[in-house]
């Protein structure tokens, strides 16, 4: 037989020992187009830099002359002032605004349509002039009670409205306009999940809006915002049609004067640039320390000095590897045995999305102490039913009442009437929820999303709050995560956290949404272990899961599901040895 160098192919190379591997020399790939690129660019900018700097025509000796001379410095001065009060009352005035056009009421919702497409419409120019010529319109500003005689206040509208008061108005309401879409944006941008978990745990509107929704809006918001801010410094050279000296008129004065166009031009440009590079620093400072949270890694070292010298606490880095203390949990702080928990009441609900059906009259009752396992397949209506009963999904008939308390609605006689918003807070509170995506707050650290509810809620001492919260994590096995941010968590970790801050407000009813789906084997003790507890507790605990040993290990009973109607109710050890409808042990074939 013909041997492979008979036949024209070389013999294979030797291959190389491992351990001679570290002697082999490494070559980087080449890449010349890349290099041709570079070369590229530098010759562009040292040609620019060269015909900029050798042509007596820019006049840099007058450049220099006036580029810090006193009426540049004053025309500066009132550039920036209009920038920042322009962009302080327009984005207070924009987020307003947004909240409105986001609100549940068709006429304020209405009315900020109507201004933010009124402004967006005008050209600034046009908004600056109305404004400057409002005593043509409106000879005198009247403050008293409108469409009456009552008069309060009366001021002349011309020697009122100075330029310079014009211009911070006409700056301002023109700002609102469209830092109010960009503020929406962000607000639309965050995960519904987490405006349920703030809702969950009985935050007021103003808390969820200004603590939960808002810093995580700010990462969308953010680069958009400062975009309109240094598009601001920009505009306000439009106010020199009120003859208001910023800096823009104020070169124009002196160009005017001295015919040196060019170099004061260069002056006014230069000026504009260097408080583009002053906000853009700005913005990269803000933006970073708004990623906390949304990042493995920590600030980096200017960011965090520069937040730790304002006094505010930079996010640490990411946590080191996690040490267990599972082994050395002690019962859950709050709940010794005895607690008496809440007794839950479902009666004749029924509840649509749209022409879907969810939930077709149910009945159950959850006695105090007990916990119930809910079972069924995929679009059974678990989830629906678990949300009806602390008020996240408002049913379309019947009622949900815990220790004969209905969470939305107050009875009155045979009438009940719907509880507005802060009432229906309250009540929540006693019902504490563990989502199945966590939903934990990305931009709070566990220990602050266990505290938040107890400190803006229960009104309990941040002190207080900080060593109950600490408890609460040693004895879901997570001391050493009190500093650690969602992200830098597992999902079994972030689930244990969610339980510690639903435990925070020592809810009667405990609700848990599929807690074990997004864990690991492993983890899925360390979760039983906690709700077992929970359960010799005497806190009420209602479970939608799909584990089936999970629900048979841990439930009192065991409550069946299938299109909307509970069909089997029964103790563990009758519904899985013998079930009494059809469907369920069909399902239970299936799955066991």
């Amino acid at each position: 037989m013909a041997s492979v160098t008979d036949i024209g192919l070389e013999s294979a190379p030797k291959r190389t020992a491992p351990q001679d591997l570290h002697r082999l020399k490494v070559v980087e790939a080449r890449h010349p187009w890349r290099v041709a690129g570079t070369i590229f660019a530098a010759a562009v900018i040292l040609i620019t830099l060269h015909s900029v700097f050798t042509n007596e025509r820019w006049g840099w000796p007058v450049f220099a002359e006036y580029f810090f001379s006193a009426p540049v410095l004053s025309g500066l001065g009132r550039t920036l002032m209009l920038t920042g009060i322009a962009a302080v009352i327009g984005f207070i005035l924009g987020g307003l605004l947004a909240f409105a056009r986001v609100s549940k009421s068709p006429l304020l919702s209405g009315l900020s349509w109507g201004y933010i497409w009124l402004l967006r419409s005008i050209p600034l120019i046009v908004l600056l002039l109305v404004l400057n010529n409002l005593g043509y319109l409106y000879a005198s500003i009247n403050l008293g009670v409108p469409f009456t005689d009552i008069l309060w206040a009366q001021f002349d509208t011309v020697q009122t409205l100075s330029p310079f008061a014009v211009a911070i108005i006409g700056l301002s309401l023109n700002q609102a306009a469209f830092s109010s879409e960009i503020i929406r944006g962000g607000i639309l941008s965050v995960d519904q999940g987490q405006h349920e978990a703030a809702a969950a745990l009985g935050l007021s509107s103003w808390r969820q809006a200004v603590h939960i929704v808002l810093p995580q809006a700010m990462r969308a918001i953010l680069p958009s915002g400062f975009n309109e801010i240094i598009g601001l410094a920009k505009a306000t050279s439009i106010v020199y049609v009120l003859a208001l000296p910023e800096l823009f008129y104020t070169v124009q004065v002196i160009y005017r004067r001295n015919l040196e166009v060019i170099p004061l031009l260069m002056v006014a440009t230069v000026w504009y640039l260097v408080i583009m590079v002053v906000l853009s620093g700005f913005q990269y400072l803000v933006e970073q320390y708004y990623s906390r949270g949304a990042k493995r890694e920590a600030l980096p070292p200017l960011v965090d000095r520069f937040f730790r010298a304002i006094g505010s606490k930079a996010p640490d880095a990411a946590p080191a590897a996690p040490v267990s203390v599972v082994a050395d949990r002690k019962p859950l702080a709050g709940f010794e045995s005895g607690r008496i928990g809440g007794e839950v009441s479902i009666h004749g609900v029924n509840k649509s999305f749209g022409a879907l059906k969810v939930l077709d009259k149910i009945d159950l009752t959850v006695h105090s102490g007990e916990v119930v396992a809910i079972i069924g397949p995929s679009g059974a209506g678990k989830s629906t039913l678990l949300r009806t009963i602390n008020h996240l999904e408002r049913v379309d008939a019947g009622i949900v009442a815990i220790d004969g308390e209905l969470i939305g609605y107050e009875r009155r006689a045979d009438t009940l009437y719907e509880l507005k918003e802060p009432a229906i807070r309250r009540r929540r509170a006693g019902v504490g929820m563990v989502f199945q995506n966590f939903n934990l707050f990305p931009h709070l650290t566990a220990l602050e999303n266990v505290i938040e509810a107890p400190v803006s809620v229960a009104g309990v001492p941040k002190d207080e709050a900080l060593a109950q919260g600490r408890d609460l994590l040693a004895r879901v096995g997570l001391a050493d995560k009190t500093d650690a941010y969602p992200r830098h968590l597992s999902g079994g970790q972030q689930q244990r956290v969610a339980i510690a801050r639903a435990l925070a407000l020592r809810p009667k009813v405990l609700l848990f949404d599929e807690p074990t789906s997004a864990l690991d084997p492993e983890l899925v003790g360390e979760v039983l272990d906690v709700i077992k507890e929970l359960a010799k507790s005497g806190t009420t605990l209602v479970i939608v899961t799909h584990e089936i040993g999970f629900a048979r290990e841990v439930a009192d009973r065991i409550v069946f599901m299938e299109n909307g109607r509970i069909l089997e109710i029964a103790p563990p050890e009758r519904l899985f040895s013998a079930p009494s409808h059809s469907r369920t042990r069909e399902f239970l074939a299936k799955v066991l």
